[in-house]
Formats: structure tokens, C-alpha cells, sequence
């Protein structure tokens, strides 16, 4: 697998809502989990499920099947703002305090 070697700045972060654009599970929304910058993917709720063997040990004695969200790309993923429930891109705008603030480009409101 080749891996990136500068850290990218990504579109999504951890607990944002997104939307899952191309592949299997397109389509589907899902909160993301957690964030691999180097590798520019994400972790996200209930989106590429993959099925893991795993054999018996103390804390699971029976062993067998084990389903959990592998990762997936975060150019196949969109962000769904919080306010109009729509997958939207994001623009970015400086707040009274002087911090970058994420906004939908569709609604205009905050997404943080």
C-alpha cells in the first residue's frame, strides 16, 4: 500500500457527519470515527464494513467472525452541514474572534 508522506489538511473531521459519495456503501451517511491525515482516509459509522477472522483469545473466548468499519478515502466522502441536512462543500470565514470558521456554501451557516 503506498502511503503519503506529507500530512494533508482534510475537509472532514472527527464527529462530523458525511456523506459517502462513490463505492459500496454509496449513498450512505455516517459519523466519522476518526481521521488518518497521512494516509487522507477516514473511519466512518456503519460505512465499509469488513469481516476479520480472528481466533480465540481471553477476551473472545468463542473467536470466529468480526465485522467492524474499515477505512475509507476522504475524496469519497462529503460533509452533510448540521443546519440544512444537505451534503454541501465548505467554505471558510473568519468569526469576530478572528478564528477560521467552517460554512456550507449552500446555507451559509456555521458547521461547527
Amino acid at each position: 500500500m503506498h502511503k503519503v508522506t506529507a500530512v494533508r489538511k482534510l475537509h472532514v473531521r472527527k464527529g462530523d457527519m458525511v456523506a459517502v459519495l462513490t463505492g459500496k456503501d454509496a449513498g450512505k451517511r455516517g459519523k466519522v470515527l476518526e481521521v488518518f491525515p497521512r494516509e487522507a482516509r477516514a473511519i466512518v459509522e456503519g460505512v465499509n464494513i469488513i469481516k476479520r477472522h480472528v481466533r480465540p483469545d481471553r477476551q473472545n473466548p468463542q473467536g470466529g467472525v468480526v465485522e467492524r468499519p474499515g477505512k475509507i478515502h476522504v475524496s469519497n466522502l462529503m460533509v452533510v452541514c448540521p443546519s440544512c441536512d444537505q451534503p454541501s462543500r465548505q467554505r471558510h470565514r473568519r468569526a469576530a474572534d478572528g478564528t477560521r470558521v467552517r460554512v456550507c456554501a449552500r446555507c451559509g451557516k456555521s458547521m461547527d
